[in-house]
């Protein structure tokens, strides 16, 4: 039984939320989601909550019941304050800028790493070394982050490469000296 599924979603000041049959649009200053519930879950809007409740009692209804309110309270969240992930890069001559929509990255191979985010989703970059994905889809946020981290992964011996801010990276010892 889901106890996450059984917490109502609040609706902030400036959301507005619509339910139309299996179909849950998120307003807000940030943009507009969608979340298409499954028809295992019934939805509805009660004194400024979305309560969502199961309609039958198979195991596949539990999981799908905490599911389905993470994913509409993520899209609440996301037209009010928006999601981010900050990521770090290391290593000599390793940067990143933008050229006017896209991110254009110098990770040590012969070519620059080119990469345009897709709709809704805004990258900056400061200080040459910190990158910042902001978006009102979380998922559409890590996405993007995980992308741009897989172009240059950090290594183990002298951790180059791109993290995630506050990512900690195991090393290991480099190889042991003649006796």
């Amino acid at each position: 039984m889901s106890r996450i599924g059984k917490k109502p979603i609040e609706i902030p000041q400036g959301v507005e939320v619509k339910v139309e049959g299996q179909v849950v649009t998120a307003k807000g200053p940030l943009g507009t989601e969608v979340v298409n519930v499954r028809p295992e879950i019934a939805v509805k809007i009660e004194d400024n909550h979305v309560v969502l409740s199961k309609v039958g009692t198979s195991r596949e209804t539990d999981a799908l019941y905490g599911l389905s309110r993470t994913l509409v309270a993520n899209a609440v969240t996301g037209v009010k304050e928006g999601f981010v992930k900050k990521l770090e890069i290391n290593g000599v001559g390793y940067r990143a800028q933008m050229q006017g929509n896209t991110l254009n990255m110098a990770l040590g191979y012969s070519h620059p790493v080119d990469i345009v985010p897709p709709e809704g989703i805004t990258i900056s970059v400061e200080a040459n070394t910190k990158i910042t994905v902001k978006g009102s889809n979380k998922q559409m946020v890590g996405d993007v982050a995980a992308l741009i981290r897989s172009k240059r992964k950090p290594e183990v011996y002298k951790g180059k490469g791109v993290k995630y801010e506050g990512e900690y990276i195991r090393r290991k010892a480099g190889k042991a000296g003649k006796k």
